[in-house]
């Protein structure tokens, strides 16, 4: 029987109703917010106050295994809307990054995501190479990526900002809003639909909570002000939550990322694959892109079709990932 009849704007769908089979007969809840392993869960009996069980908490491996934002769990209840805990059911999708440090560790953003919405604002915010890296995440996540351009109301140059977010964007949706004037906001309906679940990541400062003010209708999320000799925030939004909006599904807001180092690497060619085709079209096959005659990455960069600070940027992002893949390896290799 699916406890969720009715109450599908909590994102339980075919694939939660199908796997949920071996976990009965606990109940099932997601996680809306997260602090210090004790969590508060949406159930079909209402908001829960959750913790972890002792078995779960000694048969973890890794904090990629804890309930994050977006999960479902099983779950048995206590007195007074308490519960407990017990399983972290399969995700469809993630959004990782590698935690801030010299950890080298995942750190896990959110999960089972739908759409993830790309936040930069079109004043000192806007980078493109900041914006290849959020691509590149967006990708390894598994959800749908849409890049928003927020602020456009003071923007003198839209058209060519937006031009330069779609000459990388490859196909994703590149879509200028105004929160203020509302102007843009009209476009997300086709994403925000009952069921659906969408994530806001950008910078401090880049609108992510005046955006989702404006969508939910009411001051719900806390917004700061902007310096203006450089256009960045403070980090008003200093959590993860989860919240349902009628209508308009659930909505994931993020503090926002000063630092932002990917994690996995099996994206990098869907973000920069005019790079990717490029090098194939090399004549040697082991091309370094550096001297080689016939290199078709060098003849682009010189005909003015590929900027060569995008090429830096590609390898820069081949190298940090490489590091990682060595560190993992070596972690293994260990146990």
């Amino acid at each position: 029987m699916n406890l969720f009849n009715g109450k599908q704007h909590l994102g339980w769908n075919d694939y939660f109703e199908e796997i949920s089979v071996s976990y009965q007969p606990l109940i099932f809840g997601r996680i809306s917010l997260e602090h210090k392993h004790l969590y508060r869960v949406m159930t079909a009996h209402g908001e829960v106050l959750a913790s972890l069980s002792g078995k779960f908490r000694f048969e973890v491996y890794s904090e990629e295994d804890y309930p994050a934002v977006g999960d479902w769990v099983a779950l048995s209840m206590r007195e007074e809307m308490k519960a407990t805990i017990h399983h972290v059911l399969p995700r469809f999708s993630k959004l990782s990054r590698k935690a801030a440090g010299t950890s080298g560790r995942e750190q896990l953003i959110a999960s089972n995501i739908n759409n993830l919405f790309i936040v930069m604002a079109l004043n000192h915010d806007f980078n493109l190479r900041r914006l290849e890296r959020y691509l590149v995440m967006a990708w390894e996540s598994g959800a749908n990526p849409v890049i928003l351009l927020t602020k456009s109301d003071l923007c003198s140059k839209l058209n060519e900002l937006v031009s330069s977010a779609e000459s990388i964007a490859f196909g994703v949706p590149v879509h200028p809003v105004s929160a203020l004037e509302r102007s843009g906001i009209e476009q997300l309906s086709t994403y925000l639909k009952e069921g659906s679940t969408s994530a806001f990541v950008g910078s401090s400062g880049a609108g992510k909570s005046t955006l989702i003010n404006a969508l939910i209708g009411t001051e719900r999320q806390q917004t700061g002000e902007v310096r203006a000799d450089d256009s960045r925030g403070r980090h008003t939004t200093t959590y993860r939550e989860l919240i349902a909006v009628p209508k308009k599904g659930l909505l994931i807001d993020t503090p926002g990322m000063r630092e932002l180092q990917l994690w996995d690497s099996e994206s990098l060619q869907h973000s920069f694959e005019d790079i990717e085709s490029l090098a194939s079209a090399c004549y040697f096959r082991d091309c370094g892109h550096q001297n080689e005659p016939k290199c078709a990455i060098n003849q682009a960069i010189e005909e003015g079709n590929l900027t060569a600070s995008r090429l830096q940027s590609y390898r820069k992002l081949q190298r940090e990932l490489a590091y990682i893949e060595k560190k993992e390896r070596k972690k293994a290799n260990k146990k």
